[in-house]
């Protein structure tokens, strides 16, 4: 039977119906408030004397900005705050987008063909690991030999294994004609290689939901993430920004974040503003991010504005300064861009889809769509530039519901699972 395991905390604001709803379990939730008082006082800080080792091992971390790569640097940051000894084994670019916190040990890998951003990672290197003895192995799973080798060595180091389930990779081959054949195959690997970890943190109960139905076995467990209210906040509004960038005050500001590759379901975008526009619905597009598909982007939106991948003070100001998010793509486990837009109080018009599901209250903080359906897109669209009453009253509610995933609360609850598999395994 597969079972399941949520984290829960004290709902601090007054929207119950906002709270991430818990997932269904056999009747042994995992409650993290309590949690800490039952683990021993000799695993709380340390184990055997000593701090805690954990090695995470995955195929990016600080050479491409994306959700999965920010989440385990955040991840990685969190745990030396609370005196964790971390190592991160990873592939290694002679470019990095963000310096990353963490002692990296680099894996052995080669760009992807047909997809040079990424890169293809080969075996973990065993002497390394086992010099730095870990506790626990944390992988983020991605479809390459370096997920194989790290199997076989926890297995020979007698080591918990666990894995953080990040992206439907398999879903992703349908947008790829020349490996599209290979989905059900790869689906029956991850499936198959998940059932042999200890446990699998999986970022959305929509996720859960669905990997249980495909029949997925071993403890599923939720880790959802959180974002920062400060950094990705409302009063970030700039006028300023908007007219440097040819923005009337009045004009409405569609927004897109996210990497500019076929699996976004970017041709639903632009098709749906195309829908807009001939319907003679007024608004501007603001794309932010990158990547192989920009240039088709531009060609399909000739006036909207891109501006490239943007970090901190400058991505917190494109959120707030636009009014309305729509994001497309139905492969997001979770969906760390909508959590964001909507902390900056923005109504998000999603694909009904994983992730996006979990986050978005249809009707209530933003609109289900469904996926790939450009009329259903642009009907919301209208509706929220039409009604700016009701765009004020859900983005409220948006933001309320965002103030209650926390970063510092999912990574220390992360950390409790650790422990509590690692006193198991003594």
């Amino acid at each position: 039977m597969t079972e399941t395991s949520t984290f829960t905390w004290a709902n601090p604001l007054p929207y119950d119906m906002l709270a991430p709803k818990p997932a269904m379990t056999d009747g042994n939730a995992f409650h993290d408030m309590e949690s800490a008082t039952r683990l021993p006082p000799h695993i709380r800080g340390e184990i055997a004397g000593r701090p805690l080792r954990i090695a995470i091992v995955a195929s990016s971390y600080n050479f491409i900005s994306d959700g999965v790569a920010l989440t385990l640097n955040r991840l990685v940051d969190h745990l030396e705050k609370q005196g964790v000894d971390v190592r991160v084994f990873t592939p290694v670019s002679s470019t990095t987008v963000f310096p990353a916190p963490g002692t990296i040990v680099p894996v052995p890998s080669i760009p992807l063909p047909g997809r040079s951003e990424y890169r293809l990672a080969f075996a973990l290197p065993h002497a390394e690991i086992k010099t730095f003895s870990p506790d626990l192995i944390h992988i983020a799973l991605a479809p390459d030999p370096l997920g194989f080798t790290t199997l076989r060595i926890a297995r020979k180091l007698g080591v918990p294994l666990v894995a953080s389930y990040h992206t439907r990779y398999e879903t992703y081959l349908k947008h790829y004609w020349y490996v599209a054949a290979f989905e059900n195959v790869l689906k029956r690997y991850l499936s198959s290689y998940y059932a042999n970890c200890r446990e699998v943190y999986v970022p959305s109960q929509s996720m859960i939901d669905i990997l249980q139905a495909d029949g997925q076995k071993g403890k599923l467990v939720l880790w959802q993430r959180g974002v920062d209210p400060d950094q990705f906040n409302p009063g970030h509004r700039s006028m300023q920004w908007r007219a440097n960038h040819g923005i009337d005050p009045e004009e409405t500001v569609v927004l897109l974040v996210a990497r500019l590759v076929r699996e976004k379901q970017l041709g639903i975008f632009s098709a749906t503003l195309h829908q807009l526009s001939s319907d003679g619905v007024p608004c501007r597009a603001v794309v932010v991010g990158d990547g192989p598909e920009r240039a088709m982007l531009e060609r399909a939106l000739p006036q909207a504005i891109f501006t490239g991948f943007l970090r901190g003070q400058e991505l917190s100001v494109a959120y707030a300064s636009s009014d309305i998010f729509v994001f497309p793509s139905e492969t997001e486990t979770f969906g760390n861009v909508t959590l964001e837009a909507m902390a900056s109080g923005l109504v998000c018009i999603c694909a009904d889809a994983s992730g996006s599901r979990s986050l978005v209250l249809d009707g209530l903080t933003g609109f289900l769509a469904r996926p790939g359906d450009v009329a259903e897109f642009a009907a919301r669209v209208e509706q929220l530039i039409r009604n700016p009453a009701l765009r004020t009253e859900m983005a409220a509610t948006a933001r309320a519901r965002a103030l209650m995933f926390s970063w510092d609360q999912t990574m220390s609850n992360l950390l409790d699972h650790y422990k509590a598999l690692v006193r198991d395994s003594v």
